[in-house]
């Protein structure tokens, strides 16, 4: 379970170093918006007080501590299943990044009551309107990583190398 624990370590501490530098040392909560290598990638500071795509985005104190429970929940459960039914190593790293960024959006709800969402990225005429982080990437990669590698390949259980 090595795997997951540094997985998940990697993942929550560059997703929340990279919020930290953009929203406080770069400033990016009172300028708005930084062209990084326009279009491609901005940097366009959004809170979402909600899920993906801003849904759920009620900015009650209930939704907020049901978002951080749900997300507590959902990384328990996920710790348990690859404890109990141990995928190989490509799983478990999966498991710790979906882990860890996770963790990372729990923080940002408990430091600043929402999500920092930041990353902006369009192409060839696309304007995309949406903004995301590290964390989501990370939970994005651990999902689709759980879905394709969860199970398939069991690891030794008498190794200590996850």
């Amino acid at each position: 379970m090595k795997l997951v624990f540094w997985a998940g370590f990697w993942a929550f501490l560059v997703d929340q170093a990279s919020k930290y530098l953009v929203v406080h040392v770069l400033n990016l909560r009172e300028i708005g918006q930084i062209e990084v290598l326009p279009p491609l990638l901005n940097f366009s500071m959004a809170w979402n007080r909600g899920i993906n795509f801003g849904l759920l985005a009620d900015s009650s104190t209930l939704a907020k501590w049901l978002l951080i429970a749900v997300a507590l929940i959902i990384s328990g459960f996920v710790y348990y299943w690859v404890s109990k039914d141990r995928p190989g190593k490509i799983g478990l790293v999966a498991a710790g990044l979906l882990i860890g960024g996770a963790l990372g959006n729990v923080v940002d709800r408990l430091l600043y009551g929402a999500v920092a969402d930041f990353l902006n990225m369009s192409c060839c005429g696309f304007t995309n309107p949406y903004a995301f982080n590290v964390a989501d990437i990370a939970i994005f990669a651990g999902a689709i990583g759980l879905a394709i590698w969860g199970g398939e390949q069991k690891a030794d259980v008498t190794s200590d190398e996850g």
